[in-house]
Order: structure tokens, then C-alpha cells, then sequence
């Protein structure tokens, strides 16, 4: 047998690279070249159709100072709370109390759960657009139980539009908690319960000694996708308030859309949508480190 033929995979090394290079083709035409063009255009201050202004760093200066471009970020992070942080939370309580139980069809219980993630986020919105309705379900359900007078046009006042949309969040984001945490808990062996139950422990103690710990990888994935979920919405915001009433529900995707499209700032709105980009990367980063920081 030859030295070559001898030699450990990948060698010589530019076999190595012949291997990889079709993955690198299509990375670099589908994802680095729109990325490129995205921080090339962000430099400019054009309109869609005439011929663009070189403005540098002004574009990305204007939205990390002005408060109207500042405002939709913090609606962003508010949606976390109810996209990412309260489904996680209910997800792990869910999937717990079913390992826990032993649920007879729990496939059943998966299923139903996971259901809104199936169902287009165009069709949710409009369901819970007349859901929210001043004369829908919620309204007069709360006046059949003699609270007529909460109720209101709840995706017409500003205090409640973008707690709205983010109750729809939980909604949709919850199931996949719970699917993602039930593939994690069923791989703990049962005896260890029995185990922890003979030794005197209860359910509270059993949920963090021993659930919380066993699911860490499927907590990290599920923070990850539903933060994406909350930064990027856009359906939910476009179809159920168009980011109003005045500006309490534009988020940055649905920004992105009104500065780029309707405003034909282009420059402004692809800024945004490379800060989203980085602030996403960061997040996701930052979680991933946590996750095997903790497995370490």
C-alpha cells in the first residue's frame, strides 16, 4: 500500500478543500454575497430608483441615536418576554407535569401542542385579529362573566396592541417548548424519579434537581428559535396592527418594511435590518456559550 493511500482522511489537505467546496459555493453566493450587498447598500442613502448619495456611517448613526428607530428594538425585546421567556417557562412546567403524571396519550397531548406551529402565522393573525375584535369572543365573554367593562378595542389601544401580539407569541411558541423539553426529559431513566421520590423529594425539587438539568441542551435550541421567533416578527404586527396604533407595536422587521418599501429609504431600512441581524447573532451566540459553559 502506498504512502497516499496510507494516509488519515482529508489528506493531502487540498483534497480536503475539494470536499468542502461545493458547501462554500453555495455559502458564498446565497449568504455572503446578500450580506456584502446588504452592508454595500447600507452605506448609501437611496431611494430604490434613483441613483444612491455615499452617506458612510451615517445610516447606522441615525439608528442607534434616533429615538423612532430606537423604539421598535424595545418592542422587540418586550416580545422576547412572550415569545421566548414565558413559552420556555410554561414549556418545561407542561413537559414536566406530563413526564411526571405518565399522561396516557401524551402523542395526542404533542400533537395539539404543537399544532400552532404548523398553521401559517398570516392565518393566526387574522384569527386572533377578530379574536381581539371589539365585538369578538374575548369582549363578549368578559361581559357574559360581568366584566363588561374591560372590555375594549384591544389591538386599537396603544397600551394593549403589542401585549396582544405577544400573548398570540406564547400561544404559538409554547408547543415547541413543550414538544423540545418532552424529547429531552424522555431520555431520563425512571428509577432516577423513583430514586429522588424515595429520598424524599418532591415535585418542586424533582423539577429542579433533575428535569431543569437533563433538558439543558433542548432549553438552549428552544431559546434560540423562539428568540428568532420574537425578533423577526412581522406577520403577526403587519396583519394584526400594521405597527399601530401611532408607533406602540412597530417591531424592527416590520420597520425594515415600512422605511425600504414605503418610504423608499432604502439605505435606512437595510441598516436595520443588518443591526437586527448582529443583535440575533449576539443573542444566539451568547446562549450557545452559556449551554456548554454549563455542560462543562
Amino acid at each position: 500500500m502506498s504512502r497516499r493511500q496510507a494516509g488519515p482522511p482529508g489528506e493531502p489537505r487540498r483534497i480536503a478543500y475539494v470536499y468542502i467546496a461545493p458547501a462554500l459555493l453555495v455559502f458564498g453566493l446565497f449568504f455572503l454575497t446578500p450580506l456584502v450587498h446588504a452592508v454595500w447598500l447600507s452605506l448609501y442613502e437611496w431611494d430604490g430608483l434613483s441613483v444612491g448619495r455615499w452617506v458612510g456611517l451615517d445610516n447606522y448613526r441615525l439608528v442607534l441615536t434616533d429615538d423612532a428607530l430606537r423604539e421598535p428594538f424595545l418592542h422587540a425585546l418586550t416580545l422576547i418576554v412572550f415569545f421566548s421567556i414565558i413559552p420556555c417557562a410554561l414549556g418545561l412546567a407542561l413537559a414536566s407535569m406530563i413526564t411526571r403524571s405518565a399522561v396516557r396519550g401524551v402523542n395526542f397531548f404533542r400533537t395539539v401542542l404543537f399544532l400552532p406551529q404548523v398553521v401559517a402565522l398570516v392565518v393566526v393573525a387574522v384569527a386572533w385579529r377578530q379574536i381581539f375584535a371589539p365585538d369578538g369572543p374575548l369582549n363578549d365573554f368578559l361581559r357574559t362573566v360581568g366584566l363588561g367593562d374591560v372590555a375594549r378595542g384591544w389591538l386599537g389601544d396603544e397600551r394593549y396592541a403589542l401585549i396582544c401580539i405577544g400573548v398570540v407569541g406564547i400561544w404559538v411558541c409554547t408547543g415547541l417548548c413543550v414538544v423540545l423539553f418532552l424529547a429531552g426529559l424522555s431520555k431520563v431513566p425512571r428509577e432516577l424519579y423513583e430514586a429522588a421520590r424515595l429520598d424524599g423529594a418532591g415535585p418542586i425539587r424533582e423539577f429542579i434537581t433533575i428535569s431543569v438539568p437533563a433538558v439543558r441542551g433542548e432549553l438552549a435550541v428552544a431559546l434560540t428559535l423562539t428568540l428568532v421567533a420574537a425578533m423577526r416578527t412581522f406577520d403577526l404586527v403587519y396583519v394584526m396592527t400594521s405597527g399601530g396604533p401611532g408607533t406602540s407595536s412597530r417591531v424592527p422587521a416590520y420597520e425594515v418594511w415600512d422605511r425600504a418599501i414605503n418610504k423608499g429609504q432604502v439605505g435606512v431600512g437595510v441598516t436595520i435590518a443588518l443591526v437586527l441581524t448582529a443583535f440575533i447573532l449576539l443573542c444566539t451566540v451568547l446562549i450557545n456559550r452559556l449551554s456548554e459553559s454549563a455542560d462543562s
